[in-house]
């Protein structure tokens, strides 16, 4: 007679989002439809992230994912997650810079990922909440995590906003388009278009450099442009998607080389910080980070932007203590 004693049981990945907002909520949305994990949506607004798991529960028939979401507003229920993604946090609003959102949104988030951490110990954690290469390192630093389970969405929006104004620029399609973005996420960040291609063309071979600059200037500030559009918040649906990109990355071993924000220990002539560069993501996390051979102005950029991060760092040195 067949049995099934010495089977393990099945343990399906969990993902845990702290932050129900548009971010957190169209992610959770991108999750599960792609099946890629069970999620936890939490929040400190009661009734809201359960508002919002019930609505894609009810979903699930009609898209016929099998995934389960629940909402929540105690930590408990993100117990064991493999990934624990923050959101939550000051959203940005017309006028404001990724820095003016600091003072507030460090607060939130060293008390997150304490948090988080201290109910899933071996998660990979994102953290989304800007500034984000700072909120990343002081995530990093309380959550005492080893660097390489710790990363900031940054690279693959600002990337895939490069990436979709040279499809715009030259009428073709953004798969054809490849672009990569190192450097803070803010107006420092550095589009570097000798390593963006149209189907393997540097677009230094298809564009003037007049247009280049127009279309770096546009990308670096691309998060502000839809802010004043959308007056009362910040875009959603690209950088849900770009969180979802480095989850599946994480889940499925995929190994995929993505501009994140990861800690940095000499690459780029880098020290102690947190900033956007290629890196191969996998399961483990951060597997490895390239240097990309930059000029010595994308260099001196670089550094700017590095410097720009790590003067925000200091303000918090009570923080990390």
């Amino acid at each position: 007679m067949t049995t099934f004693d010495n089977i393990p049981a099945y343990h399906p990945n969990r993902v845990s989002i702290i932050g129900s907002g548009n971010v957190g909520s169209v992610l959770a949305q991108r999750i599960i439809e792609g099946s890629l994990a069970d999620v936890v949506l939490l929040d400190i607004v009661e009734g809201r992230p359960q508002g919002i798991a019930l609505d894609l529960m009810e979903a699930r028939g009609v898209h016929g994912y099998g995934r389960h979401i629940r909402g929540a507003n105690d930590y408990n229920d993100t117990a064991d997650s493999d990934v624990v993604v923050i959101t939550a946090g000051l959203a940005r609003k017309p006028g404001m810079s990724r820095d003016d959102l600091a003072q507030v949104n460090a607060k939130i988030v060293t008390e997150v990922a304490k948090q988080a951490i201290a109910h899933s110990p071996n998660a990979r954690l994102i953290i989304v909440t800007n500034p984000l290469d700072v909120m990343t390192y002081l995530a990093w630093r309380t959550s005492g995590l080893p660097p390489d389970r710790v990363m900031g969405m940054a690279g693959v929006l600002d990337s895939a906003r490069f990436q979709t104004f040279i499809a715009m620029e030259l009428g073709v399609s953004p798969m054809d388009v490849s672009a990569m973005v190192l450097g803070g996420h803010g107006d420092l960040m550095v589009p570097l278009p000798k390593y963006s291609t149209v189907s393997g063309i540097p677009i230094t071979e298809l564009l003037d450099a007049d247009t280049i600059r127009k279309l770096v200037d546009r990308t670096r500030h691309g998060g502000a442009e839809i802010v004043q559009f959308l007056k009362t918040g910040g875009a959603y649906y690209a950088p849900a998607s770009s969180i979802c990109v480095m989850v599946e990355a994480i889940l499925r071993n995929q190994k995929r080389i993505l501009p994140i924000s990861a800690y940095l220990q000499g690459q780029y002539q880098l020290q102690d910080l947190f900033l956007g560069a290629p890196c191969r993501l996998g399961w483990q996390g951060v597997e490895t980070i390239l240097e990309l051979k930059l000029s010595e102005a994308e260099q001196q950029a670089l550094q700017q932007s590095a410097d720009s991060v790590r003067q925000t760092i200091s303000q918090f040195a009570s923080l990390m203590n």
